[in-house]
């Protein structure tokens, strides 16, 4: 069964789900609107995975400040993590142990929340679906994408429809909306500053990936490579269906963060 029948599944036999809303949403649907047909499709709670970006920012710059001499590659693309395992394993040395991605830790404040609920992440990427498996099935989460959430409204007919009343159960407020975007976390985390001019490298784009992470092992002037396998990160994600441009998905995700950072 894939992720797509167990969430229609469950959503027959009307089981207790709550959908985490990866940061990229903007891209494709409207807020409120996107909250409003999840609550109709039978969701009973929705947050924000920049919620829980901002556990996954605190947790690296805690790690960092403990160990000053270390280097880090970040983990919360799972695309990365799996390529450098099965490719480059001798640099998986440098993977922020201990570190949750957004995902992981979204789920684990859902489980504080709300635990007789099922946790649903919604987002761009098909390898988080590996993730979820592989790396925490203790967690329960299902992956599905934002195209396969549109085949589910489309399966129970859940028209466009904005109720402006509805807003996140739990929202992610601030520059952890940007996550998305390359460089999201070295931007909203605040390592930038921390580590000073030339500690942080961000790259994004398979093309890119390989060289970079090379590089980073030889170039000891570089503390933290903040990578992201997508053309311009998450915002390229192959589970948004889009005709915007790269420069036109960022500025979706920064509309968003400034018209709605209260």
């Amino acid at each position: 069964m894939t992720e797509l029948e167990e969430l229609i599944e469950l959503i027959n036999k009307k089981e207790k789900l709550v959908a985490m809303l990866a940061p990229s949403f903007p891209i494709m649907f409207d807020y409120p609107g996107i909250i409003t047909r999840l609550k109709k499709l039978g969701f009973g709670y929705v947050m924000e995975v920049s919620e829980g970006a901002k556990k996954t920012n605190e947790e690296l710059v805690d790690l960092m400040m403990k160990n000053p001499k270390s280097r880090y590659i970040t983990t919360p693309c799972p695309t990365i993590v799996r390529m450098v395992k099965k490719q480059m394993p001798e640099y998986a040395k440098y993977f922020t142990h201990g570190v949750d991605s957004p995902m992981v830790a979204t789920a684990k404040i859902a489980r504080e929340k709300f635990p007789e609920y099922r946790p649903v992440f919604i987002g761009p990427c098909i390898v988080k679906k590996m993730e979820a498996k592989e790396d925490i099935p203790e967690l329960g989460i299902i992956v599905v994408t934002y195209t396969e959430i549109l085949q589910v409204f489309e399966k129970f007919k859940i028209e466009e429809e904005i109720n402006f009343e509805d807003k996140f159960d739990v929202a992610g407020t601030g520059a952890t909306r940007l996550y998305p975007v390359d460089g999201g976390l070295s931007h909203s985390s605040g390592v930038l500053d921390k580590l000073g001019e030339g500690a942080v490298k961000i790259v994004s784009s398979w093309k890119n990936c390989i060289e970079a992470i090379r590089d980073f092992d030889t170039n000891t002037k570089i503390r933290l490579l903040d990578i992201l396998f997508c053309d311009g990160g998450c915002i390229g994600g192959p589970g948004i269906k889009s005709g915007f441009t790269p420069q036109e998905k960022k500025q979706k995700i920064l509309d968003y963060y400034q018209k709605n950072s209260f």
